[in-house]
């Protein structure tokens, strides 16, 4: 996989604060770049406190209560505002496999299948998302150690993985909706996330 680099950033005041909002992607015209939207006052020399958040367009922007996607995104800018700290947004809808097969996948969900069945029956894994482009966006901040913000150990492997300390795990609780339920329930049970 070719390196992503730093293309364009500008100061953004938004209703959370006020953030750095840098683009990163292999070249400037990418339409689709990942986001680090970043305190000005990042202090690298402590662990920084991240969230590293898989782009949901349902959840993000539709507040889909499908899944608690939107609802985690607004408390970690919150946090990382309140904080000083960061997100990394990366463009991998549908927990890697697109929105077109996302929205499949919720049509299959409609008939009974959980949301690791309806990937897998589309031929997909039931979690196809990357992160070594959030190490690359880490790695161009010379960030190396973070508290971060989630319920899904397999983000923290990696990123130890790949030489990011966690110093600390932060949970995001949020309340449960009748709308998923079942989705908190596979995650739980088959996906390995911690709540």
């Amino acid at each position: 996989m070719d390196h992503i680099t730093l293309q364009s950033e500008a100061l953004v005041p938004t209703d959370y604060g006020e953030f750095r909002i840098m683009a990163f992607a292999q070249k400037d015209s990418e339409q689709m770049p990942h986001l680090a939207i970043v305190s000005p006052l990042l202090n690298i020399k402590e662990p920084v406190l991240l969230r590293v958040h898989s782009e949901c367009m349902t959840g993000d922007i539709f507040q889909s209560k499908k899944c608690d996607c939107g609802e985690q995104l607004d408390v970690s800018l919150k946090q990382a505002a309140r904080n000083n700290g960061m997100v990394i947004y990366l463009r991998q809808e549908g927990r890697g496999i697109g929105l077109i097969e996302k929205l499949k996948a919720y049509k299959l969900q409609q008939n009974g299948l959980d949301t690791v069945d309806a990937n897998l029956a589309l031929g997909h894994q039931a979690d196809a998302r990357e992160y070594q482009d959030a190490v690359a966006i880490l790695n161009h901040f010379h960030i190396s150690a973070v508290h971060l913000m989630t319920n899904n150990p397999l983000k923290m492997e990696y990123l130890t993985q790949y030489g990011i300390e966690v110093t600390k795990r932060v949970p995001i609780i949020l309340p449960t909706k009748k709308e998923n339920l079942g989705y908190f329930e596979t995650k739980r049970k088959r996906m390995g996330h911690l709540f």
